[in-house]
């Protein structure tokens, strides 16, 4: 038994043996509402909790005086993670000067269950090996035959719990769709629900006896040895107990791949070592859906489905902050389309949809995929640059050959059909492009995206359809 459990068990029937010596009412806060309990003195098994009250209040009033308990032998036993049993051996020593029962053996079993997050009191039973007294006595036994037979009554009582408590856990594990499991030291399952099978598929024999990651994608066994690693530092650095929370990736028996969220502690032996892990699996797919549409409608365009002002903002603080460490440059192009306004006011802004959505598509084209596309609003657009040189000259030249890239994709024709049967229309749109170089933090994020801003008016006011590159942070200002 771990030290940690035994010392628990060992406090909760000390706090009874106090509390019955004291002759402490407080104790029959203790009992549970579903008690049964053996009193000694009587013939029968008592079912219903106020009677054990009024009898142990009988008891106190019996005896009122503190009664001294000689302690022989004590044996604590782990029946499951909520139910705990001390049976112990002992002299009674009562305070009137009686020394009969002082000379005989007195057994007492105690089973603690926990209820609602509260041990208490499921069972209590008394043994004292000599004959009944008068009635409206409580200490007194009767026979050992009737004893026999009343240890025999509660086996069979108990027994018959047990049954009942295994027949309500398989009906909840299978009436359950969250996935309860287990597993050995190794990482193999040794016990699955019926859940499971409703979920992904696999029946419980064809899981059970393998290794937990044949349940997961390629990155949802990464996510579980990166969850190992968490827990052995945890216990590495002496961190308390807790259920690990994580989102990974599952594989169904038909091809599918669902989301499931596992909570999922350690079982541990007296040593301390760990054996084998438990927990529970919710299957969470639908939930992450709405959680990526959630993210796209506050993070990217919703025509053009780039990165929005935001996002291009959070990536332009992480280019920084990048390039800050490695001394590289970065870029940022703003681009205003040139020829935009005269064909939403031609055509209607459903066509302009159409130019601004094939803009997108030209312009994720052009640019490496570590690079952003964000669209700033109406038919201005931003491009970020990272990981240009570490030299200014070459870093410039590298953003004006991308930039030029740009300008001349966009600069093709545009063929747009608002329905497979409306007549398409042919549109020649180019771009003005001003592009600002920054490395590290020598200046804010708003002052890059100002230079670049004011770049692209220069081009524009130059002819438009060409590139404007910045002055650097000292010569803007």
């Amino acid at each position: 038994m771990h030290p940690e459990r035994q010392r628990k068990i060992r406090e909760l029937f000390d706090d009874y043996i106090e509390m019955y010596a004291a002759r402490d009412d407080r104790l029959t806060a203790r009992f549970s509402q579903s008690f049964t309990g053996y009193s000694g003195s009587g013939s029968r098994l008592i079912r219903e909790r106020e009677e054990w009250v009024r009898i142990t209040r009988q008891d106190f009033a019996q005896v009122p005086g503190r009664i001294r308990i000689e302690m022989l032998d004590l044996a604590l036993q782990d029946l499951c993670n909520d139910v705990v049993v001390a049976t112990a051996c002992f002299h009674i020593h009562l305070p009137s000067g009686v020394h009969q029962l002082a000379k005989e053996v007195a057994r007492l079993v105690l089973t603690f269950r926990l209820e609602d997050a509260e041990w208490l009191i499921a069972h209590c039973s008394y043994s004292i090996p000599y004959q009944s007294v008068q009635d409206g006595e409580i200490y007194p036994l009767q026979s050992l035959q009737e004893q026999n037979s009343a240890l025999q009554a509660l086996v069979a009582e108990r027994t018959q719990a047990l049954q009942e408590s295994q027949a309500l856990y398989r009906l909840l594990t299978e009436d359950a769709q969250d996935v309860l499991w287990r597993t050995d030291g190794q990482l193999v399952l040794t016990y699955i629900s019926p859940a499971d099978e409703k979920l992904r598929g696999f029946r419980a024999d064809e899981v059970v006896g393998h290794s937990v990651f044949e349940m997961f994608t390629e990155e949802g066994v990464e996510v579980i040895k990166s969850m190992l690693r968490l827990r052995a530092m945890e216990d590495a650095a002496g961190g308390t107990e807790r259920f690990l929370r994580f989102q990974v990736e599952h594989r169904c028996k038909d091809g599918r791949l669902i989301w499931g969220e596992v909570l999922s502690k350690p079982d541990r032996n007296a040593q301390g070592e760990i054996i084998g892990y438990h927990g529970i699996t919710r299957e969470i797919t639908e939930r992450k859906r709405l959680e990526e549409q959630v993210h796209q409608l506050a993070f990217h365009d919703p025509l053009t489905h780039l990165a929005n002002r935001r996002l291009m903002l959070d990536h332009l603080e992480q280019a920084m902050s990048a390039s800050k460490r490695s001394q590289r440059h970065g870029a940022l192009l703003f681009l205003d389309l040139d020829n935009f306004k005269p064909l939403n006011d031609t055509y209607g802004h459903g066509v302009g949809d159409l130019l601004l959505i094939e803009v997108a598509e030209r312009l994720k084209a052009c640019v490496r995929e570590a690079d952003t596309v964000a669209r700033f609003g109406g038919d201005e657009f931003v491009v970020l640059l990272s990981e240009l040189s570490t030299q200014p000259r070459e870093a410039a030249e590298q953003a004006v050959a991308i930039a030029e890239k740009v300008r001349t994709r966009l600069a093709e024709p545009y063929v747009l059909q608002s329905a497979p049967s409306a007549p398409s229309i042919r549109h020649e749109c180019t771009a003005s492009i001003g592009v600002a170089v920054f490395r590290g933090r020598d200046e804010s994020q708003n002052a890059v995206i100002d230079r670049a801003d004011a770049a692209m008016y220069r081009a524009k006011e130059e002819g438009r359809n060409r590139i404007q590159c910045a002055p650097g942070p000292a010569a803007a200002g």
